[in-house]
């Protein structure tokens, strides 16, 4: 009988645990002023904002199962169906990047050379920009260089632990949302 009042309690704990995480964070904490008090008045003058959490997913990025890539924060994030980031990481940007928008993976590589003469490999292609073929690549040698301004390139460069996610997770047809 203890056996499963333990796990019983362990269950709940839990799912308490799991419901707790889920809340939004404008109900997560319960209110520190009288219901009476209006919104603006609550707000002591001066007062900051929280910090964005800089590994949430951009909240202008759509919804649904999608790669999301932040021109501006040089970051990649896998979403799932539930719109929760299956995995975040930088890249090293292209001299040549799409506009803010919608994509799909128009073609992959498992491994060829890149137009900036790296082998690379895991390659999703999802943007045409200048006539330049934009996607997501990662180096053979683990590189990650900054771009040449120099040279038109759309390679847009990952860890290759990164890569192999992004070759599992983008197929062709795949949705792409470029943020700024």
């Amino acid at each position: 009988m203890a056996g499963l009042t333990a796990a019983a309690v362990a269950v709940v704990a839990f799912l308490a645990y799991q419901a707790s995480a889920s809340v939004p964070a404008d109900l997560a904490e319960p209110s520190r002023t009288p219901s009476a008090v209006t919104p603006s008045a609550s707000a002591p003058a001066g007062a900051k904002k929280p910090a964005k959490d800089p590994l949430a997913v951009p909240a202008a990025s759509g919804s649904g199962e999608r790669v999301v890539y932040g021109l501006k924060d040089r970051r990649v994030w896998l979403v799932d169906g539930k719109n929760k980031a299956t995995r975040t990481f930088t890249v090293a940007p292209s001299s040549v990047s799409p506009a803010p928008g919608a994509y799909a993976v128009t073609s992959r590589s498992g491994s060829v050379t890149g137009s900036d003469g790296v082998q690379i490999e895991h390659v999703v292609r999802f943007a045409t920009v200048q006539d330049v073929t934009v996607g997501f690549s990662a180096a053979l040698d683990g590189s990650m260089p900054s771009p040449d301004p120099a040279r038109k390139t759309g390679g847009i460069r990952m860890k290759r632990a990164d890569g192999d996610a992004m070759w599992t997770f983008a197929t062709v047809g795949s949705k792409v949302v470029v943020v700024p």
